[in-house]
């Protein structure tokens, strides 16, 4: 059933830069976290530790299509590197403002500039997949191989971040993201072997490749109204495990609906699909409601996990449609571009998610707060179907159809 991992792996290079690419986004899910816990045990003010960690993520939103842009025009390499390096000294400063006492704008504008410079590396590696490539058919298996490995990164980080915060010092946590975060990056755009060409445009060549907006605007929808769900299920699910008398297994329901979209990604990846990417979407966003509607009905935190577990299945094939659809239709020199603005619009939606879910927690209770993502569901499920019509194979000469 893995062969065709095995095969994907075989390209020549594909291992390398899959691997560092992983090492360089695990900082994705410990960052924001990192600084809650450090921020939290040197002020006491959870507020605040909040307030920074938004800024953070808030910032790498708003910049996160100007950042694609700039990989497709000026390389991977170049941007990168430098991205992260800005993002280091951004890191640094807020560490510093914490633990030395600095002025109280100080962390705001670590985190600020942090987060603006964060590089989209889980958009440019796959960016790269489609570009080495050459049998089109292994974009599906390489789209899913990395969905799996965010799922990884969303597993393995938070744990990791946690149990250095809380056991060894408050620093901790975020030292190993800032060394994961430089290591695995520069280690990446090092491999300029295998990067695609930068696409720098000169006004002698005519008018830039535009971006297909009638196919790229509805799975953009997709991306928010699943970003909303996410947020919403993770705040409820922590909301009702602390209403079961079981807040300290939070985490591990989390984990378990993660492990069953990690799970769901490697099946996917391995499969040969007959039906089109489009169909997969519609059929995935569905799938993403059914497994919805049953959590505001769950009573104990035993049952919720096998639920939960049924659910994750519906990510991870749903994500990867999401993505190969981007690369079908978006022009290759605009690609990383195109998942920037999925990345975009994924990251936006987990705020609003999050505190709707938390204001009907505070009035109504977990179980009434589930009706959150049953409404970002139905979202998802109505903008897939605006997919109907849309040519995804048209800028793109063979496109796979998983």
């Amino acid at each position: 059933m893995f062969s065709s991992y095995g095969r994907l792996l075989h390209v020549p290079g594909a291992l390398r830069f899959s691997s560092a690419a992983l090492l360089g986004r695990l900082q994705i899910s410990m960052v924001g976290l990192g600084i809650v816990l450090l921020v939290s045990a040197r002020t006491g003010s959870y507020g605040l530790a909040g307030v920074l960690s938004a800024t953070y993520v808030i910032a790498d939103a708003a910049l996160a299509i100007v950042k694609g842009s700039l990989v497709d025009r000026l390389g991977q390499a170049r941007v990168l590197v430098t991205g992260i390096s800005v993002w280091g000294a951004g890191l640094t400063v807020l560490v510093l403002a914490v633990e030395l006492g600095w002025p109280a704008w100080t962390p705001y504008a670590g985190a600020a500039v942090a987060g603006a410079a964060v590089p989209q590396v889980g958009s440019a590696v796959r960016a790269r997949w489609s570009h080495v490539l050459v049998d089109r058919t292994q974009v599906g298996t390489a789209y899913a191989l990395e969905a799996v490995l965010d799922e990884v990164v969303f597993m393995v980080g938070p744990i990791v971040v946690t149990l250095l915060a809380t056991l060894w010092h408050p620093l901790a946590g975020l030292l190993v993201a800032l060394a994961t975060g430089l290591a695995g990056t520069l280690a990446y755009a090092a491999q300029t072997d295998t990067q695609p060409p930068a696409h720098t445009h000169h006004a002698d060549q005519g008018p830039r490749p535009g971006m297909p907006w009638r196919a790229v605007v509805p799975v953009a929808v997709v991306c928010l109204a699943l970003g909303a769900l996410f947020g919403a299920a993770e705040v409820t699910t922590v909301a009702f495990s602390e209403e079961q008398g079981r807040t300290g297994l939070a985490g591990v329901l989390l984990a378990v609906w993660a492990f069953g979209s990690l799970v769901a990604g490697l099946v996917a990846g391995a499969l040969r699909w007959r039906s089109s990417l489009e169909s997969r979407l519609r059929v995935g966003t569905m799938a993403m409601l059914a497994a919805m509607l049953p959590l505001a009905f769950v009573g104990h935190v035993a049952l919720m996990a096998p639920v939960l577990l049924l659910g994750g299945l519906a990510i991870a094939p749903t994500m990867i449609a999401t993505m190969m659809l981007t690369e079908q239709v978006v022009p290759s020199a605009r690609l990383t571009e195109g998942m920037g603005i999925m990345h975009t619009a994924l990251v936006a939606g987990v705020a609003p998610g999050a505190t709707l879910a938390g204001l009907v927690v505070d009035a109504r209770g977990a179980s009434w707060a589930y009706a959150v993502p049953v409404v970002a569901g139905l979202v998802a499920v109505l903008a897939a179907q605006a997919t109907r019509g849309a040519d995804y194979g048209a800028a793109r000469p063979v496109a796979a159809r998983l």
